[in-house]
Order: C-alpha cells, then sequence, then structure tokens
C-alpha cells in the first residue's frame, strides 16, 4: 500500500468531514476533505488517491455525478459513498457503475475506516495492474503498422518464411521486423511476447 495514497471525503457537512479526517489521522492515514464536488474536481488527480468517500446528496453537483465525472479519467480509485437512509437505492444503482460500497449514516467507526483500508489495498493492486497495461500499450503505440501486421502472425505461431510468403516480402525483411518488434516490446522471444499480451489483457 503507497503511504503517499489519500483518502478524499467530499460532504458539504462541515462536522462530518471534519470526524472523518480527525478518524482517519487516528489510523495514520491522510484526508483531504472538500464541501463541494465542484471544490475536489478543481484540485483533482488520479495520482493522489486510494479512495474516495462521496457523499450522494449535495448542493449543485452531487455524488453520483461526480462519479460520472471522476471515472472519465484513465483510472478511477476505489469510491466509497455516503448515503442517508433514502439515498440507499441510489447508492445501490452506484455500485451497478462501478462503486466498491456504500455507508449509510451514522456509520460505525471502526465499519467505515476497515472499509476504506480495503478500498486502498484494492487501489494498490488495481493500479499497479492498470501500469502495467498502459506501459504495454505504449509500448504496442512505436510499432509500426507494418510491424504489427508481422506480430500478429508472429502471434500465431507462424515461421519467418510463411510470414514472408504470406505478406510477399522477403525473409530478411521478416528477420529485421522480428528484431525490432521484440526490441520495442521489451521482451527476447516470441513466447515472452504472447505471456506478455496474454498476461496483461492489451488487444495486440
Amino acid at each position: 500500500m503507497n503511504p503517499d495514497r489519500r483518502i478524499a471525503i467530499v460532504d458539504d457537512d462541515d462536522a462530518i468531514r471534519d470526524a472523518l479526517v480527525w478518524l482517519f489521522s487516528t489510523r495514520n492515514h491522510r484526508a483531504d476533505s472538500y464541501a463541494s464536488a465542484e471544490a475536489l474536481l478543481a484540485d483533482y488527480t488520479p495520482e493522489r488517491y486510494g479512495c474516495l468517500l462521496l457523499d450522494v446528496r449535495m448542493p449543485g453537483m452531487g455524488g453520483l455525478e461526480l462519479f460520472d465525472r471522476i471515472k472519465e479519467h484513465p483510472y478511477c480509485p476505489p469510491v466509497v459513498f455516503l448515503t442517508g437512509h433514502g439515498d440507499v437505492p441510489m447508492a445501490v444503482g452506484a455500485l451497478k457503475q462501478g462503486a466498491t460500497d456504500f455507508v449509510e449514516k451514522p456509520f460505525n467507526d471502526n465499519d467505515i475506516v476497515d472499509l476504506v483500508e480495503r478500498c486502498l489495498a484494492n487501489d494498490a493492486s488495481k493500479r499497479g495492474i492498470w501500469q502495467v497495461k498502459m506501459q504495454i500499450t505504449k509500448r504496442l503505440g512505436t510499432l509500426t503498422p507494418r510491424e504489427r501486421e508481422v506480430m500478429k502472425l508472429i502471434l500465431t505461431g507462424r515461421l519467418n518464411k510463411q510470414i514472408a510468403d504470406d505478406l510477399s516480402i522477403s525473409m530478411k525483411t521478416v528477420e529485421v521486423h522480428r528484431a525490432r518488434i521484440l526490441e520495442k516490446m521489451q521482451v527476447k522471444t516470441a513466447m515472452e511476447l504472447a505471456a506478455l499480451l496474454r498476461g496483461s489483457g492489451v488487444e495486440s
């Protein structure tokens, strides 16, 4: 778990924000609090936060709309909604849209801290997988269209001579393309390349 990853609390109730910031500090977590969705968006970067606590109902932009805006970023940390009793159906709908959980007010202190700690651990794991996927996608972006063609054939198990025949190019040209593909993708063999793409879930 990254100790630099903070918790964001967005609630228009000053008392709730202050109580949560203090509560998380007692478990050695740093939290930033915002009185409105707009205030968070003005200061938001996905890299800073490992968990977001969003009040469902707030003046101006509500928590659900804020969640939709946050999901527009390439990476969305775990989101937990704070709800009043009447907001539970809305929170359940948010779960279907990708939120992690919701907590009804008034909440149990230990329960909410335990939940957020699970979110922080999940964020650390999910963020690591996402970062690897982005790195591999970036490497794929350095391939030329012809290199992408050759790579697809390599991944089907075609030999250099077969690839040369398929693309009507020389064996030497295929060998050059193969070497460049492996270099750009930072692997040594076609088997490593296949394992890299399969393990990351990136489309080749």
